[in-house]
């Protein structure tokens, strides 16, 4: 089968399209439960690049197949399994979506409607998800207003498409004219530009929220923006750290959140999972109620051929993508 190797951790552009083996046994996370995909499409997020170049905690050792999440149609299940063969179905695998074949893992996936293309199902699970979980831990409620850093990115738009779902206005920061579309496309209340083409970004979510600051952020930037997405926060305000895009870990001095009674908390779904088992299946039930109704609507940047895949992971290192990046590892047609 062809697969999208990552043969050396020398980045995103020196992965090498090859053809290899079907995988043999089980995932390495799956408790030698077999779940075998036929891939059409597979979903990239930052996590991809970053283990090109062994930047990853969760990453293995090379030669692997590159590819953190997947759509495609179920090829082998245990027959306790709540997947079947032929079930369409998406997932995050961390390793080995970019192939024609994976291995799967059941607590990780959801079933796809049928009117739904793999490319938009490889979009699904690890962005909404993520802001699923995001937006639960952080307490959202109905009328609050939730601040959204990265919002032009994957797990960013899926935020701001759930904000309707979870009955909550939406502030999008983006850098960017494009991203700022992309935002806006994606079902921002509001879009702020944090490059200084407005004016002081803080200055205009205060003004957007009647000078007392959001009620939540879900922050997957980091850097230097932390400080000022605590500032934008109200008094009893929430925080939610995703990741680290902009590659520095902020610290914080605890003080803040004394004085302004806020809230900070991150999250780790199979982390959480280890000791509070069931967060995978309310997680899981989350999304998929709301994809069978018809209420997800994810915002697809770009989609990648096979062959292109080096292109695809090196749009993501650069910051030049908007939206997710989907890779079709199996023509519609097929």
């Amino acid at each position: 089968m062809r697969a999208v190797v990552v043969e050396s951790l020398s980045g995103p552009r020196a992965v090498v399209l090859r053809d290899i083996p079907s995988p043999a046994g089980a995932h390495r996370r799956a408790n030698g439960r077999r779940v075998l995909i036929e891939v059409h499409a597979a979903g990239l997020s930052f996590i991809d690049p970053l283990q090109t170049r062994g930047r990853y905690q969760a990453g293995v050792d090379p030669p692997y197949v590159c590819g953190s999440e997947l759509a495609g149609k179920v090829l082998e299940a245990p027959s306790d399994s709540w997947v079947k063969p032929g079930d369409r179905v998406c997932g995050i695998v961390w390793q080995g979506a970019m192939a024609e074949e994976a291995l799967a893992l059941e607590d990780f996936m959801v079933k796809l409607p049928d009117n739904m293309p793999y490319v938009e199902g490889a979009a699904i699970y690890m962005n909404f998800a993520t802001a699923w979980y995001a937006l639960d831990r952080a307490g959202a409620a109905p009328g609050e207003t939730v601040l959204v850093s990265g919002a032009a990115g994957g797990v960013g738009t899926a935020l701001l498409d759930l904000g309707s779902a979870f009955g909550v206005s939406t502030i999008a920061l983006v850098s960017s004219a494009t991203k700022a579309a992309m935002a806006a496309s994606a079902g921002a209340t509001y879009v702020v530009r944090t490059d200084g083409s407005e004016g002081p970004w803080l200055e205009r979510v205060r003004s957007l929220t009647d000078g007392r600051g959001a009620h939540v952020f879900v922050d997957q930037v980091g850097a230097d923006m932390f400080l000022d997405l605590m500032r934008a926060l109200r008094i009893g305000g929430r925080g939610v750290v995703v990741g680290f895009t902009g590659g520095a870990i902020p610290e914080v001095r605890v003080n803040r959140l004394l004085l302004r009674n806020l809230t900070l908390t991150g999250i780790t779904m199979d982390t959480m999972e280890t000791e509070y088992p069931g967060t995978l299946a309310r997680v899981g039930d989350g999304v998929q109620r709301l994809l069978d109704a018809g209420k997800l609507h994810p915002a697809i940047g770009a989609i990648y051929p096979l062959v292109n895949a080096a292109d695809a992971l090196a749009s993501i290192e650069e910051r030049s993508a908007v939206g997710k990046v989907v890779v079709e590892v199996r023509s519609a047609k097929t």
